[in-house]
């Protein structure tokens, strides 16, 4: 099969794969030369848009800087506006004088500082110095700042104009002598005036100081400059910028040169073209240093207008044809392997394929076989719907109708086995009920005879009880078909236990067997027939005896269930009970033991439930075993 299979699956893939890979490769030269010609427009757009974003970002900074220093020095000029109003009250309600006032306000104003060398100051209407760090008590009127404005009468005018409450702003040049300053700086001062002591109320600050930051900027611009340089185009291809004067502004080995006059190896001045320009795509010949030969670079620029810049984004054309090269290669590659690895599949699929039909067969072949042994709980996994899984559904639903009939028998056997015992028991019944009444005849008499104080007292009214407990079992037997109705009384569960224990102590099952107690106090007094619950307490107490070792526990405990019901638990750490068995243990004549009958378990739940309780079996193999008794503390009534 193999031989014939795999030339026709081999010889077309090779005929086929070559001519794949012709028509790939030709393509893949075009594809990939517009595809990189795509890309380096994309990249010249990307860093234009990142140039773009560095710039509005910056400017927003500055803008919300602007608004957020101005903010700030309007509160200080209010600040210091409320202050004096203070002060003037104070002074109106003639706690201090007017000077005094005055003079705590300058005293204030000069705690104030605004950036590294900004201050608070006052002057009057007429330009005298009210308030100042240095020069208190000189008349400014006539000052101007470096470009020749007379700034200091701009201001009073401007203050003696506005609205009451009003705060306005003014900047000039000036170069503070003092702090050193080279060249003028802008200073912005913000200022209201105060009519009651005609004091022009200032806040001032240089701008590189408040929201001017070089520093900031130059750090920004930094960033930019590597994220821009990070940026590789193919192998050897970068990304630069450059002024319209062709200063490399961003360069990964030329920045701050200016390359207007640079040639490429035919003697063009590629940068100047591209620096009048401004916009476009330019193909040059390089001699890069280590190359043999000049190679042919295609590059793709921009304008950036904000900044007067140029994106310039460059590749090597030979990069871009490596990837079309890599590919026939491959291609190659792959029309030589895909036979060998088309070969390797086909012939595990046939192994396959010769296991997935075969498998089901072996597995059926092995039910089948359970099966003749008299095991119909096998089933045939069935894995698909073809013939043998329809094959397989049918077995199945034959060993289903064969355990079926198998369980019919067996029930058929249980009650022709029930029906020989009803027999039996009338017969057994009668014979056991005479000697038992003659029993009961000589105990009642001797009850008479003997004192109650006489320690045998006692055991004749145990030896009247049980011979009548006997007889009712013997009845219970005969009527077990008809549900015999318990006579209900008053009875104090723990204290019934408690006494059907010390009884069952005598018992021989029960020589070396440790039972232990654990009552609740909180039981009240329910309706229930104390013989039956004692017969289902001993009953109850020598199955587990039975399951035990020599030595071991068996714990009966007591407990008040959501105030409705009487929880007695039966607990004994033997050998336990199988899943499987838990199922049958309480059907009549079902038993495990050698010598039971198989009633004891039936008759138990059958006097619970005419109780109106619940029993039932938590048990696991090797951990012992639990029989769980629920009472309920009231009976309904039908």
């Amino acid at each position: 099969m193999l031989v014939i299979i795999l030339p026709l699956l081999v010889i077309p893939i090779f005929l086929l794969g070559g001519t794949i890979g012709y028509i790939a490769t030709t393509q893949a030269y075009r594809g990939i030369i517009d595809a990189s010609k795509a890309d380096l427009d994309h990249m010249a757009s990307f860093t234009l848009d990142l140039l773009d974003g560095h710039h509005r970002q910056f400017e927003v900074y500055r803008e919300d800087k602007k608004k957020t220093v101005r903010q700030e020095m309007k509160t200080l000029v209010d600040l210091a506006y409320t202050l004096i109003n203070e002060q003037q009250h104070q002074y109106e309600l003639g706690n201090i004088s007017l000077e005094e006032s005055q003079q705590s306000s300058r005293n204030s104003f000069k705690d104030v500082g605004i950036g590294s060398s900004g201050y608070l100051f006052a002057l009057t209407s007429k330009g005298e110095l009210t308030v100042h760090p240095t020069r208190e008590g000189e008349n400014i009127i006539d000052e101007q700042d470096k470009n020749g404005r007379f700034f200091i009468r701009e201001l009073t005018e401007r203050a003696l104009n506005s609205e009451p409450g009003e705060v306005l702003y003014t900047i000039y040049p000036w170069r503070n002598e003092k702090l050193g300053d080279k060249h003028p700086r802008n200073k912005i001062v913000a200022f209201r005036y105060c009519p009651k002591w005609d004091w022009i109320v200032a806040a001032g600050g240089y701008l590189d100081e408040t929201y001017d930051d070089p520093e900031f900027e130059k750090k920004a611009l930094t960033t930019l400059s590597q994220q821009i340089k990070s940026k590789k185009v193919g192998k050897t291809g970068y990304v630069y910028c450059m002024s319209s004067d062709g200063v490399m502004t961003i360069h990964p080995d030329a920045e701050g040169q200016n390359l207007i006059s640079e040639q490429d190896t035919t003697g063009h001045r590629f940068i100047a073209e591209m620096a009048e320009k401004k916009e476009g795509w330019i193909r040059y010949p390089w001699l890069n240093k280590g190359d043999k030969k000049a190679r042919m670079k295609i590059v793709r620029y921009r304008y950036f207008q904000p900044w007067d810049w140029i994106i310039a984004v460059g590749s090597y054309e030979d990069e871009f044809y490596q990837e079309a090269n890599n590919l026939k290669w491959r291609i190659a590659w792959y029309v030589l392997l895909l036979p060998i690895l088309i070969g390797i599949i086909a012939t595990f699929l046939l192994f396959l394929a010769s296991k997935v039909m075969t498998d089901p067969i072996h597995k059926m072949i092995t039910v089948i076989r359970k099966v003749k042994q008299g095991r119909f709980d096998e089933q045939v996994p069935v894995n698909s719907h073809d013939e043998i899984g329809e094959l397989a559904l049918a077995f199945n639903r034959m060993t289903r109708i064969l355990k079926k009939n198998q369980e019919l028998e067996a029930t058929l056997a249980q009650h022709g086995k029930m029906a020989s015992l009803g027999v039996l028991s009338s017969g057994v019944a009668h014979e056991i009920n005479n000697p038992l009444g003659v029993i009961l005849g000589y105990a009642g008499h001797l009850e008479k005879k003997v004192d109650q104080d006489d320690p045998n007292y006692a055991f004749i009214h145990e030896i009247k009880r049980e011979s009548k407990r006997c007889k009712k079992i013997v009845q219970n037997l005969l009527s077990y078909s008809r549900t015999p109705r318990p006579i209900l009384e008053p009875t104090e569960i723990n204290r019934l236990l408690s006494q059907i224990i010390d009884f069952a102590g005598n018992h021989s099952d029960l020589f070396k067997i440790n039972v232990i107690e654990n009552f609740s106090n909180d039981i009240p007094k329910i309706s229930a027939d104390m013989d039956q619950l004692r017969q289902v307490t001993i009953n109850l107490l020598l199955n587990a005896a039975s399951a035990s070792a020599e030595g071991g526990e068996i714990r009966v405990s007591t407990s008040l269930e959501n105030d409705q019901y009487v929880r007695i638990e039966f607990s004994d750490d033997g050998e336990g009970i199988s899943e499987e068995n838990q199922e049958k243990i309480f059907e009549p004549f079902f038993t495990t033991k050698t010598k039971g009958t198989g009633l004891g378990l039936a008759i138990t739940k059958q006097i619970i439930e005419m109780h109106q309780g619940e029993i039932f079996i938590d048990s696991e193999i090797g951990k012992g075993t639990t029989v769980v008794i629920r009472l309920p503390l009231t009976r309904e009534e039908y």
